[in-house]
């Protein structure tokens, strides 16, 4: 209990600005999807095999995102995940129960009736669909990230994630046919398992026998303090560069319809904060610990971006509002979640009381 009620540690510089280096990065963004827009196309239709519809060079990026954290994965500690599952069932419960539901009813209010003024019928349609799209896919690659800045158990992280993920398989396209009240949605099984593939599989193996490997050939205390700080900067660095890259990808969308992009932010604001506090204060009532708790909150409040653009485009076509709702989805998504790790970091001795 004694590690759950110190102080946090003091982000440092460069995290603790994260959210002005993202407003730079979406300027950036903008500016090269503009100024070149040969070369962002020819960079947007790299995928992960035809038809896969993950990018190459944003998948890379976010396994470099992912990898650090693979690396802080003691495998020896998964099953006594079993014996503390509160933490697992809070984050299973919102993210499958809550979750997609809420915002389909926030996206029915804003869209189709509060901003009807504003927005077509058929517009608005299109925007609830990309919403529920995108709250119908719990993250995956970006939760290590949130997860490293909240100082959760890398462990129970990856457990939360993969289960998550087994359950995508399953649940996500009878969820969004159901939500969004369309016999014919299919989602595409190469997006998803292209995805899985490439964000999870991938890192974890190699993180599993890069740590194995240094763990007996160098030691412990050598892998901690010498060979793990070295990827903290790649790591924040590659964060940029993947904002980078999917601003510039979606340049023109967010430049010439920019009310729109307003609007669409409403509902998932009130989305991830809804969430994000749920989850937060039911494994506080439940007293589970504050690392598993923070990772949670954070499970519980992001969405799975890559997928869920790719989905909306196969089904809806890359200009459409469906697309552009998932897009804004990841323009709110950083900053945001940036706040919900600052919240969850500050009220951490509240939280252990």
């Amino acid at each position: 209990m004694s590690t759950e009620t110190t102080a946090p540690k003091r982000l440092a510089f460069f995290e603790r600005y994260l959210t002005v280096w993202v407003l730079v990065c979406m300027g950036v963004g903008i500016a090269f999807g503009k100024g070149l827009p040969g070369v962002t196309s020819m960079l947007s239709k790299l995928e992960f095999g035809q038809g896969s519809q993950v990018n190459v060079p944003i998948g890379i990026l976010l396994w470099l995102m992912i990898y650090p954290m693979m690396l802080k994965v003691d495998f020896s500690a998964i099953g006594g995940i079993a014996k503390r599952p509160k933490g697992l069932m809070v984050t299973l419960f919102v993210n499958w129960l809550v979750k997609p539901f809420s915002m389909a009813f926030l996206a029915w209010i804003f869209m189709q009736h509060l901003f009807a003024n504003w927005i077509d019928a058929e517009t608005a349609r299109n925007y609830t669909a990309g919403l529920i799209i995108l709250a119908a896919a719990p993250c995956t690659a970006m939760v290590f990230v949130w997860s490293y800045l909240t100082e959760g158990d890398p462990v129970y992280t990856l457990v939360q994630v993969a289960l998550n993920d087994l359950i995508m398989l399953v649940l996500f396209a009878p969820i969004v046919m159901f939500l969004c009240g369309v016999a014919n949605v299919v989602v595409p099984p190469k997006v998803l398992m292209t995805s899985v593939l490439v964000f999870i599989v991938v890192p974890l193996t190699a993180g599993w026998l890069t740590r194995t490997l240094l763990l007996k050939s160098r030691g412990k205390e050598w892998f901690e303090q010498n060979f793990l700080p070295k990827f903290h900067p790649v790591m924040m660095w590659a964060l940029l560069l993947t904002l980078v890259l999917i601003f510039a990808f979606q340049a023109d969308n967010l430049t010439k319809r920019w009310f729109a992009v307003l609007l669409l932010a409403v509902p998932i604001l009130i989305q991830v904060y809804f969430n994000s506090s749920l989850t937060y204060l039911l494994m506080r009532k439940l007293k589970v610990p504050h690392n598993v708790a923070s990772p949670g909150a954070l499970i519980g409040a992001s969405n799975f971006f890559e997928l869920a653009v790719a989905v909306a485009i196969t089904l809806f076509g890359p200009s459409s509002g469906a697309a552009l709702a998932c897009v804004v989805g990841v323009l709110v998504e950083v900053p945001v979640m940036l706040s919900v790790c600052k919240v969850c970091n500050r009220s951490r001795e509240w939280y252990g009381r």
